[in-house]
């Protein structure tokens, strides 16, 4: 198109200020309070506008760089070509190296290998056996990665394999996986000194391996313990600014250190925001190295490795956990990340099979050869929404990571139990939203599958969510209190039922009679829904005659007045009885001993705790 013609029609389109953008706004709101409508006051730390313009981003320096430039927002390199990670857990050597052969056949071309015991030589050769080491990259993490690292290398210098073919991560991380998880380093030494050595020996011995990294800043531990994006953000830079630190005072030059350092985030379902994330964090890595003198620019590059979240993944209705991933991995690979991997579906409830790492597999397999997500780089750059989440979560999580800098760092806030404070409270205020329904856990606390029982080799031990004691974190999933509550029902040998009594209006009944089915079958209630009773005598006697335990009457608040008394009178406590709304008449129902209620402002949890207590479960 000629840029006359270009002209012509944008001029058609005249400019629209943000003042006549708002003014229609207030206009279409009518009165409604424009904050509590249409702001958005998230967890990490700052609000968010309906909408934003150009004009918002004034001022954002990291807008000029393109990928592969510094601070590498866009990208750490010119290309958006991400690993497809899978794990193998290694009880037997023989049968994780006949797995591991069979994935990489699959698609899979970064392989990580879960070790429960130390290894020797013999038993490395069976495992890496028919595996090419230059043409996948290994991770290994688990017990006793330094001596497997010699091992491993030793195999590779045997074999002739040139040092810049070779790929390989061994996940050792004493200062979060190990304080985090136990309270203590690796070695239980108070100050960590000899982890810290032993490390350092490592990373000079693969000083020459330009693709071999042996620090694993587990950050992904934060977010399954129920932290904020910033958080996760935040203390994953710091203890790797520890890292930085130690390695460095003992002589090691910062290029090789940053190097060394591999990152691994969770990636949870906030979609956007988890995209903002990985930009924000590569940004503000890239800083923190820059900060210390490199040599060259590159050692500024973050290594960010992804893994879809176990936090929000539920044993019931577990396929919905199928569709998280999805989008999880969307985020991961949207926003750039090395290497990536999905979590199966099963994995919080079994020892998942093939079929759900195969599904695992091929979200990523299908986001790269169907979807294309690998032909573009940083799609999200230049959108305003997208560009102000990065700035927000960038300044969010630098102002937290300056925090724990002011407490000595990353290990002496630790210590210190600020960190798990942090964490917790954070946990605290997403079981309380999950409790209420202001965060929705498909399958566990909305839209449950009603007619669906746990299976027979779900134990209660999956859905028990176990508390450390001490300075420590925890990894749990947020559905896992509506799970117990709903295991202890399917597991009781009762049946407890639920009857829909709609009644009044038709179109309130409907809709009440909806909400409630929902709210009883969270519990694993079963419910009993109906399309409209014409009258009251009709609707109790359907009741009845069902021997339901509890009756929830449904219909309009202006009906409840007259119809809840007269179903209490005639269901004459042969059934609890519950209102289904928050009328105002409540007070004058409470008086004639109606005090039972669900409504949206329910917490739903406790209310449910409260109906299987009085039906004896």
């Amino acid at each position: 198109m000629a840029n006359t013609e270009r002209e012509k029609l944008f001029a058609e389109f005249p400019a629209i200020s943000t003042e006549q953008w708002e003014s229609v706004i207030t206009t279409d709101l009518k009165g409604a309070d424009y904050e509590r409508k249409l702001v958005w006051r998230t967890a990490e730390g700052f609000n968010l506008r309906p909408y934003y313009r150009k004009e918002d981003l004034e001022g954002v320096e990291f807008l000029a760089s393109q990928a592969g430039e510094f601070p590498f927002v866009r990208g750490t390199h010119n290309s958006n070509n991400w690993l497809i990670h899978q794990s193998v857990e290694v009880k037997c050597v023989e049968q994780a190296n006949k797995e591991a052969l069979t994935i990489l056949n699959a698609g899979v071309n970064s392989l990580g290998f879960i070790l429960r015991e130390e290894l020797t030589a013999e038993q490395v050769d069976t495992l890496l056996e028919g595996i090419s080491i230059p043409a996948v990259e290994l991770t290994f993490q688990g017990k006793k990665i330094a001596h497997l690292a010699q091992a491993v290398l030793a195999k590779v210098e045997k074999e002739g394999i040139a040092k810049d073919d070779v790929h390989i991560n061994f996940c050792v991380d004493p200062l979060v996986k190990n304080l985090a998880r136990k309270g203590h380093f690796c070695c239980q030494d108070s100050t960590g000194e000899k982890c810290l050595s032993t490390l350092a020996e490592l990373i000079k011995a693969t000083a020459d391996y330009k693709h071999v990294r042996v620090v694993n800043v587990t950050a992904s531990i934060f977010s399954n313990s129920g932290s904020t994006i910033v958080e996760e953000l935040a203390f994953g830079l710091a203890a790797a600014h520890d890292y930085l630190v130690a390695f460095t005072e003992m002589g090691l030059p910062v290029d090789l250190v940053a190097r060394k350092i591999r990152f691994e985030f969770a990636v949870t379902s906030n979609y956007f925001m988890e995209i903002a994330k990985f930009r924000a964090a590569r940004m503000l890595w890239a800083n923190i190295v820059k900060g210390y003198n490199p040599e060259k620019e590159c050692a500024c590059k973050m290594f960010a490795h992804a893994v879809t979240s176990t936090w929000n993944q539920t044993v019931y209705d577990p396929y919905v956990n199928m569709l998280r991933g999805t989008t999880e991995a969307m985020s991961a690979s949207l926003a750039g990340v090395h290497s990536l991997e999905v979590t199966p579906f099963d994995a919080s409830y079994s020892s998942s099979d093939e079929f759900s790492k195969r599904i695992a597999r091929n979200v990523e397999l299908l986001l790269k050869h169907e979807s294309h997500f690998d032909q573009v780089v940083d799609p999200a750059g230049g959108s305003y929404y997208i560009e102000t989440l990065t700035k927000s979560i960038a300044q969010e999580a630098w102002k937290l990571f300056l925090e724990v800098e002011d407490k000595g760092g990353y290990v002496e806030a630790f210590k210190a139990g600020y960190i798990v404070e942090r964490v917790k409270a954070s946990a605290a205020a997403k079981d309380k939203n999950i409790a209420t329904r202001r965060q929705i856990l498909l399958g566990a606390n909305q839209y449950p599958n009603f007619t669906e029982v746990a299976d027979a080799a779900v134990e209660a031990g999956v859905v028990t969510r176990t508390e450390a004691e001490g300075n420590v974190l925890t990894p749990y999933r947020g559905a896992m209190a509506f799970e117990q509550m709903r295991l202890e029902v399917d597991r009781s040998g009762k049946s407890p039922k639920a009857f829909m009594l709609t009644c009044g209006s038709l179109a309130m009944a409907r809709a009440r009679a909806q909400f409630s089915c929902n709210f009883f079958a969270c519990a694993g209630i079963r419910v009993e829904d109906n399309t409209f009773f014409h009258s009251v005598e009709e609707g109790v006697e359907a009741a009845l005659a069902s021997k339901a335990e509890i009756v929830v009457v449904c219909a309009s608040d202006d009906d409840y007045a007259e119809l809840a008394p007269k179903v209490k009178e005639l269901l004459g406590g042969k059934a609890i009885l519950v209102v289904a709304g928050a009328p105002a008449c409540a007070p004058e129902l409470e008086a004639q001993g109606i005090t039972n209620f669900i409504n949206v402002k329910s917490n739903v949890l406790e209310t449910l705790k409260f109906y299987l207590k009085e039906l004896g479960i």
